[in-house]
Parts: structure tokens; C-alpha cells; sequence
């Protein structure tokens, strides 16, 4: 049971469990903006190859071939996978961030 009490300016306030406004909105903020990092994380991690694949898109929905973007994304996705497999540690680090990657 919830007993009106009145406060030094006169106010009627309630002796028992507060609510939270706007706890929904926040938490939906915060989801909102952990999902866009993640978002810009993966695009980019991936890089060229997103771009030349959102850009083949493009041409294709202009009714434009798309052959060219398309293969510069597997260019690009090749050109990934060669940097990505040298293995990289604290001794040649330098040469790992000087290469681009």
C-alpha cells in the first residue's frame, strides 16, 4: 500500500517503489549503439571488399553490369587473405602495421 506523505516544499510524494522513466529508451539507445559499432566494425574489417560489393549492387540495380566491381571485390577479398596469413606478434608487429594491415 502506497501512503501519500507530504515533503518539506509541500509536495505529495509517495513512500514506496519508484519507477524509472525512461529506462526502455535508454536501453534501447545503448543496444542501438553497440549494433553500429559492430555495424562500422564489420564494414571496416572487411573494407574493400563491402565496397566493391555495395558498389556492384548499385551498378546492378541501374540495370549496368556489374563484372568490374565485382571483380575488384575478389581482388580485394584475395588480397585480405594474403595479408591476413602471416602471423603477426610483438617481434614484427611494426612490419604487420607498415604493410597496410
Amino acid at each position: 500500500m502506497v501512503l501519500p506523505v507530504k515533503n518539506k516544499f509541500n509536495r505529495c510524494t509517495h513512500i514506496g517503489p519508484q519507477r524509472s522513466h525512461g529506462q526502455g529508451m535508454t536501453e534501447y539507445i545503448v543496444i542501438l549503439a553497440l549494433v553500429v559499432v559492430a555495424a562500422i566494425g564489420v564494414y571496416s574489417y572487411f573494407g574493400k571488399t563491402v565496397r566493391h560489393q555495395v558498389a556492384g549492387v548499385a551498378q546492378e540495380i541501374s540495370g549496368q553490369s556489374a563484372s568490374q566491381q565485382l571483380q575488384s571485390a575478389g581482388e580485394s577479398a584475395n588480397a585480405a587473405v594474403n595479408r591476413a596469413n602471416p602471423e603477426y606478434n610483438l617481434s614484427n608487429y611494426d612490419n604487420a602495421t607498415n604493410s597496410g594491415n
